[in-house]
């Protein structure tokens, strides 16, 4: 709770910078900053109530039944009891880039989706390996955390984006405040993704460490990784929000420079190793 108030202050402060900037341009900061802090809030509570939907519905997710996905279901429901957590719902994304998230505020009302790519590549131990990821995330509520800060972070874009648009396009006769509402408007997005990946890097090694623990398959999901990795740098492009990366298991827009420089998880090929050392030293892993 401490790091997601923390969160939400910064993101939320950062936003309110931006629409004071922003309204120096138009002339009226101080009503900008006073409408960027009401929508702020607003943002805070109605992502904290519906993480999950707006995750969802920001990677194209579709809830699936137990009938259409046995397998998945299975899987899930399985790994959920080991953790002593209720089972998750299952999403699919129909998508040819692999790769997998979990969302929700808790337990009880949690999400597993993964794409249709991810199940073209990988075989059950490894996909068991990568929902036991995703289910540890859940059991810490490391999804409801990522899930707040994508949302603030992707207004945060939008806020900015309009910000360019008044600068490029606006009649204001001041050209300072158009310079500096320009040049904010290109900084807070990368202030708002710097925030995601300090609250992320860590627990995306968590999550490796206690998912291969629940699924005893440590070399599986590195083998998972592995094969993710390899996809996001190969080209396969998943369209989705960039702000979204902190959600997935493995960064999706690791072909982009930029955003790899700001890339919310840590090195897969380090990820991989601890993996590897792990399964050497635990025994009745593989």
């Amino acid at each position: 709770m401490i790091r997601l108030v923390l969160m939400m202050t910064v993101l939320s402060a950062l936003f309110v910078g931006v629409g004071y900037v922003i309204g120096l341009f138009f002339g009226d900061p101080e009503l900008w900053a006073l409408g960027a802090l009401v929508i702020a809030l607003l943002l805070n509570a109605f992502s904290y109530l519906f993480s999950d939907k707006i995750a969802l519905s920001m990677s194209h997710a579709k809830i699936v039944s137990e009938s259409e996905q046995p397998t998945l279901y299975r899987i899930v429901s399985s790994l959920a009891a080991s953790a002593g957590l209720p089972t998750p719902k299952v999403a699919i994304i129909n998508s040819p880039a692999p790769n997998a998230f979990a969302t929700g505020r808790g337990p009880n009302n949690s999400v597993v989706a993964v794409t249709t790519g991810l199940m073209g590549i990988v075989n059950e131990n490894e996909l068991e390996a990568v929902l036991s990821h995703e289910i540890s995330h859940v059991k810490h509520k490391d999804v409801l955390i990522a899930s707040v800060a994508a949302t603030i972070a992707a207004a945060i874009s939008y806020l900015a984006l309009a910000g360019r648009f008044g600068a490029f396009f606006g009649n204001s006769k001041n050209n300072n405040a158009g310079i500096l509402a320009l040049v904010v408007s290109f900084l807070a997005p990368l202030a708002a993704m710097l925030v995601q990946t300090a609250i992320s890097r860590d627990r995306e090694y968590g999550a490796d460490r206690e998912g291969a623990m629940l699924s005893r398959k440590p070399l599986a999901l590195a083998s998972a990784l592995g094969k993710i990795e390899r996809a996001a740098k190969s080209g396969v492009k998943m369209k989705v929000n960039p702000t979204t990366s902190p959600l997935w298991i493995v960064n999706p827009f690791r072909g982009d420079a930029l955003l790899e420089l700001f890339s919310t998880h840590p090195l897969t090929s380090k990820r991989i190793d601890r993996l590897k050392e792990m399964a050497q030293t635990t025994a009745g892993m593989s």
